[in-house]
């Protein structure tokens, strides 16, 4: 099978969706299927997929970049050349220039294509204004024409039929599982940032959306019974670093909260290894986070709200307290201090349905599943 993949940037540092575009491109062209990756020139290093055999990169040209709108008219001339040659485009993301035209090549050439918006569908969460100019004139056409749209979770499954999608499936996000099957030793990552107390975590992006500020108010609470402890925040520093240093401050916890900073891939593991506890409060995540099943692949018990707990909740797999609710995340950390033999429980059930079900070459076999329903 031809497989075109279409994403508006190929870096890593952009996060979950290119590196769900690669996994599966690896997986595919593992499988024996041609795959070719249409992307732009923005942020892009041709090193990121060096490593995978049969893949073909294509970064076109672009003109310019307005809140990663990146405008790429280059790109027609490809479409026009060679999209007839593919058996099958998957869209990533829901917004974009990209996405606009190919939708139009892909509807007068007679090639069906699946979308993935990775979560981005609902407006509430930011950007109101723009995503609804945006779906007014092109993202809801985009959803109506997808031949199926690939949900990450039944909470995004739900705001994709609100625009129209006509066929849905949802497909959890994969894992490299082979990554956690020796884990570091308990101290590594401590050792490397000079902590020497037990700390409670929080690892992503640093925004209002995560319930960070939440976190910070909770674990002043916690801290009252627990004076030992301290709170890493990890992840890239934004200007939103400095509404959490207020909180900080108020709360007179300057010596008990560290900020490491962009953590490397590499890294990751060691830092939820180290940690007492993880948490992930935040308002919205489209129904899973990656990051939660890392940290149980690490032995780490974790504490989540309902908006990052869909799979959580289901498999029994941690705590579950609702956004914004201080109290209740304070009482969940306790919980998990205290009660090692429930976090016990939850890991197992977590490592149980993570083998089966989310593993990059599961979830591949899925979306190849509905490639080929498609082209039927």
């Amino acid at each position: 099978m031809k497989i075109l993949q279409v994403i508006p940037y190929f870096t890593f540092s952009r996060g979950g969706d290119v590196n769900v575009c690669y996994n599966l491109s690896k997986n595919l062209t593992s499988m024996g299927h041609e795959v070719t990756i249409l992307t732009t020139t923005f942020e892009y290093d041709e090193e990121d997929t060096a490593s995978i055999n049969n893949l073909t990169m294509c970064p076109v040209e672009y003109k310019f970049n307005f809140a990663l709108f990146i405008y790429s008219p280059d790109m027609k001339s490809w479409l026009e050349e060679h999209l007839r040659e593919y058996d099958i485009v998957h869209l990533h993301e829901l917004r974009s220039y990209q996405n606009n035209i190919v939708m139009d090549y892909a509807r007068k050439y007679g090639v069906k294509y699946v979308l993935q918006p990775h979560a981005s569908t609902p407006k509430h969460v930011d950007k109101r204004l723009f995503k609804e100019a945006y779906d007014f004139v092109y993202g809801n056409r985009i959803m109506r024409n997808a031949s199926c749209v690939i949900a990450v979770s039944r909470s995004e499954e739900y705001y994709d039929r609100l625009m129209g999608a006509k066929d849905v499936e949802v497909v959890y996000n994969g894992m490299n599982l082979e990554d956690y099957s020796i884990l570091p030793e308990i101290g590594t990552f401590k050792k490397s940032a000079s902590i020497t107390s037990p700390y409670i975590l929080y690892l992503g992006r640093m925004d209002k959306l995560k319930g960070i500020d939440h976190l910070i108010k909770a674990f002043s609470l916690f801290s009252e019974s627990y004076p030992d402890y301290k709170l890493v925040i990890a992840g890239k520093i934004s200007d939103y670093k400095s509404v959490l240093n207020d909180i900080i401050r108020e709360k007179r916890l300057d010596d008990k909260v560290v900020f490491t900073g962009f953590v490397k891939e590499e890294d990751k593991i060691s830092i939820y290894r180290d940690a007492d506890v993880f948490v992930n409060p935040v308002k919205y995540m489209g129904g899973v986070s990656l990051t939660v099943f890392e940290s149980l692949l690490a032995h780490t018990p974790v504490v989540v709200s309902p908006e990052s707990g869909e799979l959580v909740k289901e498999i029994g797999a941690g705590r579950i307290v609702d956004y914004g609710d201080v109290e209740a995340i304070k009482d969940a950390i306790i919980d998990c201090v205290e009660d090692k033999a429930k976090n016990c429980e939850e890991i197992r059930n977590a490592e149980q349905y993570i083998q089966t079900n989310l593993s990059w070459q599961a979830v591949t076999e899925r979306v190849l599943k509905i490639y080929e329903r498609v082209i039927r």
